[in-house]
């Protein structure tokens, strides 16, 4: 509930405000003689729109009309008298009066409601609030007014407290003695001032440098701070560019100060904010809430951060600590409930050795028993304790204690319970740790998905936040380590499915039948140390996987006696007997050294190893091509034994959990770099990647600095070039579409999109019009690769469907999708009337980016908008048909197959069908691109006549399974990274073309 105050005073930003505005333009009134109310207001009224003037303090409207280009083109077409006319009739919900306060910020930020609630609280909007209420709190009424900062700034400045700062700032405005006064973190005037003296020439046209900085003109040619570089953001972060080109942000720091921040993302070439966000004294110091953004943090303190406070092995050393007192607290809580382990027939069978520590050992238990609600058999080995453990039957059901004479260890203990063991899968446990959500769970799916799976292991985090391992490595020297050990457990490298040489004995799932046919633990290694190590190579020397799952998340406490004299000699004497009874595995391993850890990570030998490079993460949901490439990519790791890391331009806004549920778990994907990152990712991986395979012609361009200064890093590595789609013929399209002569030829625009092509080694087009266009250029190495689909061929019939359905994403406000949709909204649908039933609905799937404007779509009643969905086969299986009426494109559209994958006849446009090489009238029906009567005519005879519907089905479905099945994707990728022909001599700017 939002909370009522009487206010002594009403400030209104829709009343016109006689006392302000005769101060304001006095010098007019004055000369025209308007000295009453009647005369003063009967003069704005008549005149004020025009002059721009604002009617009160609290709306600018002069920068209202230039802030909003559509609102200007409404007033000079008489639409509105003016601005502020606009804002009090239809702007004042989704547009901001003033330049001081952000409409948008201060409502997320301070009124999350909806407009329902906001109005039945007697506000029409979030400044009707911000005036009545939010002033006098001293709230921000945007990112470039924090009156907290300001009065800082300003102790001196008289504050009314029914006001409150805002308002007394506006009445005071412009006062010179304020212009150099920072008013919020995120604007240094005096910088400003200082950076560009120019201003001061033009200072009569400005009030101050905040007001020329959030009213000039041309918003991009200047910079708010040091610590911001407008250049570097556009080039850095396209996306961004491309909506300020749009109009959805006035500049890119706008972005940044709504999202970018938040997000990490660099705001200049020197700042860092990601590895900044790192230091623990700033995380800290953030979490305090004493700085609302690590961005703000790192401009007050300029970058620079004294380290303070406990070091990394205090805190690890206190967090222990910490959870064996919690441990303790929590112990009476667990006596007096009881935990029960209780089976009939067991899913999982645990081993746990404990020597005292009852109440960690119990919070353990109890983790376990939490994690899993399948049967599970505990079998707990008391290895000669001295405290309550000794009577732990009495506390846990159902568990099944073996006890022994005196501490026998991990190893002895382990052994003596497996013979007890009676599920088909047997857990190593640790009593030192807690599991993660859904532990238990991935591990045995992990066996159920992948059969050769002989053991599963898990990613152990440290009480310091950090990863003990992501699996485990052995060296050729007979040495070990974990991998990534004291990295973030979030890198991706830690975060896809990897065989390897071992995970640790903490938590170690096993298939109990082959764990005893192998004996268990070796007795020689008794009583501690490599005894895991070995029993996973001996596991992967009878032909068993031994897999690392990110899924598997364990937090560790890492208790024991590492580091005592005594167990470090029983490590160097383990070690030993390892390498002998290992010999020829260990000789298989690479030599020991920290640029060898991207090799010796993996336990598999790859036929390839990829990096795949596309705009953004290639998500199933982003449509456009992206679904093609994670086809691509789910092809290469699956059936093709592939190592394929994933990486994108554009740097993702953040980590969903689509990462983990978007790709083949076994890929490493880049959730966490982009384009400014890749010289430094490639040199840090030199001669890792057997091929690079480039998505979109466009990326070539933006490619090839960074491959010039890894040149060194590419050598051996073949670069392919996945077209998607060749661009000139649709750019033409779209010239003639619009009606204008196009400025360039065929030829000139192809040149011009394969410019940089010169270092690619092969070429892939997405259907042979594409491949011939590129054999025209010159290119020789062609392979044509379209899209993976399988038919489904047992779907709803005719009767049991209705309605018509469109399935696309829609990126940007350019797409094609948005223009076809948009046609087909305004001129076919009206031509269904009178036709169809007017219950017939036409609906839209599919990724909507929130930027673009999709309003137009729902003039027509018959236009339901969907959006992204998370499965679109429930949406196939009940329309009747499917409609693709682009007007300009290229390649193949995905949307095409799919539907027709599916069962759904199709009605798309001409140039359509000639993409994906079917007959018209057999295949799909096919009207002529841009014509409405005949494309509503086709939409009427397919959605009514039966035989017809049936035909084009059958007929389609088969052309499916022929053309787009999953053995001859397989087969054209396979060939696409075979053997290349040997290239000599090509080298461009020291760039080779690797041979």
């Amino acid at each position: 509930m939002m909370v009522h105050s009487d206010t002594k005073k009403s400030f209104d930003w829709s009343e016109f405000d006689f006392d302000w505005y005769k101060t304001k333009y006095n010098h007019v009134l004055n000369f025209l003689n308007a000295t009453s109310e009647d005369d003063v207001r009967e003069f704005y009224d008549r005149f004020g729109g025009a002059l721009q003037h604002s009617p009160n303090p609290f709306f600018d409207e002069q920068w209202y009309t230039q802030r909003y280009a559509d609102v200007r083109e409404q007033v000079c077409s008489g639409q509105f008298k003016s601005g502020f006319d606009h804002y009090c009739k239809v702007g004042f919900w989704d547009k901001s009066p003033h330049w001081l306060f952000d409409e948008d910020y201060y409502r997320r930020k301070f009124l999350d409601f909806s407009r329902e609630d906001i109005e039945r609280n007697g506000f029409r909007n979030g400044y009707d609030h911000y005036l009545k209420q939010g002033s006098r709190l001293n709230c921000p009424s945007s990112p470039f007014f924090d009156p907290v900062v300001f009065l800082a700034e300003a102790p001196d400045f008289v504050v009314e407290p029914d006001e409150g700062a805002y308002i007394s700032f506006l009445k005071a405005f412009p006062d010179n003695v304020l212009h150099d006064k920072k008013l919020s973190w995120y604007f240094d005037p005096v910088w400003y001032r200082e950076t560009y003296p120019d201003l001061e020439k033009a200072a009569v046209h400005w009030q101050g440098p905040l007001h020329h900085y959030l009213t000039n003109p041309t918003p991009e040619a200047f910079n708010p701070n040091a610590f911001f570089s407008e250049q570097f953001y556009a080039q850095a972060y396209e996306d961004v560019a491309g909506a300020v080109k749009h109009g959805a942000f006035r500049n890119c720091y706008e972005h940044f100060v709504k999202n970018g921040q938040y997000e990490l993302r660099q705001p200049a070439r020197d700042v860092n904010l990601r590895v900044y966000a790192e230091n623990p004294k700033v995380k800290s110091e953030i979490a305090s809430q004493r700085y609302p953004s690590f961005f703000v943090h790192y401009m007050v303190h300029g970058g620079v951060v004294e380290e303070g406070g406990y070091s990394s092995e205090e805190r690890e050393f206190i967090s222990k600590a910490v959870y064996q007192e919690m441990c303790r607290i929590r112990l009476p809580l667990l006596l007096r409930g009881g935990l029960d382990f209780s089976y009939d027939h067991p899913e999982l069978s645990v081993i746990m050795v404990a020597h005292n520590n009852f109440a960690m050992t119990m919070t353990a238990l109890n983790s376990l028993r939490e994690n899993f609600g399948g049967q599970i058999q505990v079998v707990l080995v008391d290895s000669g304790s001295s405290d309550e453990i000794r009577h732990i039957e009495r506390h846990v059901r159902g568990i099944t204690v073996i006890r022994t004479l005196g501490n026998v260890g991990f190893l002895q203990g382990c052994n003596a319970a497996l013979q007890h063991v009676q599920a088909d899968f047997t857990l190593y446990l640790n009593n030192d740790l807690e599991l993660m959500p859904r532990a238990i769970e991935t591990a045995l799916a992990r066996f159920v998905k992948e059969p050769q799976a002989g053991a599963v292991g898990a990613k152990l985090v440290r009480t310091n936040g950090l990863l003990q391992e992501a699996g485990s490595i052995v060296w050729k020297n007979g040495s070990v380590c974990g991998y990534l050990r004291d990295e973030s457990p979030d890198c991706p490298e830690a975060n896809y499915v990897r065989s390897v040489d071992f995970c640790s004995g903490a938590f170690l799932m096993v298939r109990t039948d082959l764990l005893r046919s192998l004996n268990g633990f070796l007795d020689d290694y008794a009583p501690a140390y490599f005894e895991e190590t070995d029993l996973c190579v001996r596991i992967r020397r009878h032909g068993w996987d031994v897999v690392y799952d990110p899924g598997v998340v364990i937090l560790h406490y890492e208790y024991g006696t590492s580091g005592t004299i005594e167990s470090v000699h029983m490590m160097q004497r383990n070690q030993g007997l390892f390498i002998e009874k290992n010999a020829n595995y260990i000789a298989s391993r690479y030599p020991r050294n920290a640029q060898k850890d991207l090799l010796a990570r993996s336990a598999r030998s790859f036929d390839k190893r990829v990096l795949f490079l596309e705009d953004f993460l290639p998500f199933r949901h982003l449509g456009s091509g992206f679904t093609r490439s994670n086809d691509i990519m789910t092809v290469m790791v699956r059936d093709l034994n592939c190592h394929v890391t994933a990486y994108p331009i554009f740097r993702p806004l953040g980590m969903t959990e689509d990462i983990y549920t978007g790709f083949p778990d076994r890929a490493e994907v880049m959730w966490n770099k982009g384009l400014e990152d890749l010289a430094g990712f490639l040199n840090s991986r030199p001669g890792y990647y057997d091929v690079i395979w480039i998505a979109r012609t466009h990326n070539l361009d933006r490619l090839a600095p960074a491959f010039a200064e890894c040149a060194a890093a590419l050598a051996g590595s073949k670069i392919v070039l996945d077209t998607e789609a060749v661009a000139a013929p649709r750019e033409l399209q779209k010239w003639v579409l619009k009606g204008e002569t196009p400025q360039h030829t065929l030829d000139e625009l192809l040149q011009k999109e394969f410019r940089a092509a010169w270092y690619v080694n092969r070429f892939v087009a997405v259907n042979q019009k594409d491949a011939s266009i590129l054999r025209r250029l010159g290119h020789s190495d062609v392979h044509v690769l379209g899209h993976l689909q399988q038919a489904r061929r047992f779907t709803p019939g005719f009767k049991e469907r209705r309605d018509i359905l469109f399935v696309g994403a829609i990126h940007d406000i350019d797409s094609p999708n948005l223009d076809s949709l948009i046609w087909f909204v305004s001129d076919v649908l009206p031509k269904l009337d009178g036709k169809l039933p007017q219950d017939v609905k036409f609906r839209i799937c599919g990724y909507l980016n929130p930027e673009v404007d999709v309003s137009r779509l729902l003039l027509n009643p018959r236009v339901e908008i969907v959006g992204r969905v998370p499965e679109v086969s429930p949406y196939y299986d009940t329309h009747r048909i499917f409609v693709a009426p682009t007007r300009f494109a290229g390649g193949i559209p995905y949307k095409i197959h799919e539907a027709a994958a599916h069962g759904l006849p199709i009605v798309a446009s001409d140039i359509l069908c000639e993409q994906v090489g079917w007959q018209a009238g057999e295949d799909m029906l096919a009207p002529a691109t841009g014509n409405a009567a005949s494309f509503a005519d086709a939409i009427v005879s397919l959605y009514e006549e039966r035989e017809l519907w049936q035909k084009l089905r059958y007929n389609a479905l088969r052309r499916i399974a022929r053309e787009n099945n999953a053995e001859a994707y397989t087969h054209e990728i396979r060939n696409i990274l075979s053997q290349f022909p040997q290239r000599s001599g090509n080298k461009v700017e020291g760039f080779p073309v690797t041979s």
